[in-house]
């Protein structure tokens, strides 16, 4: 069944990060222009949403990250305890993006205004998380003009004419020196 929802604040985290996230069985694509330590409840507890993504990773599944600056010190951290990231998930800097979005397995997609930040995605309580919306939707027809985007902005369709070069530190990688 095709369906496709208008969703905000805590069901973000819920619909998505809980929800689909965790069960995807191919692939995960995230992009988002903020990335910070998020952490997402997990048997009751709080873990990395980090630790969500390297379990994913341990079950064969791809997993790429689009974001617009380099995550602060405590992303670091938690993305050194888990050194099958190193290796197992794709990671692209692109200092243009500002879209948002969470693709699982061509099948689901989110697409709205949430960073993946603990205010962003609602993770956070209810006094201090952002006042976010998006959609989710199974339709494939929605789903494909945002994998679209995604995988132009991945393979460097924008890159040769991006005036923000001096601030991409992967752009000799997609292009060549």
């Amino acid at each position: 069944m095709v369906d496709t929802q208008f969703i905000t604040d805590r069901e973000i985290y819920e619909r998505v990060l809980q929800k689909q996230v965790p069960n995807a069985q191919d692939f995960v694509w995230i992009g988002t222009s903020d990335i910070k330590d998020l952490h997402v409840d997990s048997k009751g507890g709080m873990v990395p949403f980090l630790k969500v993504l390297s379990g994913l990773i341990k079950s064969n599944v791809s997993i790429r990250l689009i974001h617009a600056k380099e995550p602060g010190k405590r992303f670091r951290e938690d993305f050194d305890k888990y050194p099958n990231l190193i290796s197992g998930m794709e990671r692209l800097l692109c200092p243009r993006v500002h879209f948002k979005c969470v693709i699982v397995d061509g099948r689901f997609a989110y697409s709205g205004s949430a960073n993946l930040t603990g205010a962003g995605m609602g993770a956070k309580s209810p006094k201090r998380r952002n006042f976010e919306s998006g959609i989710i939707t199974t339709d494939p027809e929605m789903i494909e003009p945002i994998m679209d985007q995604f995988d132009a902005v991945w393979m460097g369709q924008f890159c040769p004419d991006c005036q923000r070069k001096k601030y991409c530190a992967d752009y000799k990688d997609i292009l060549g020196p």
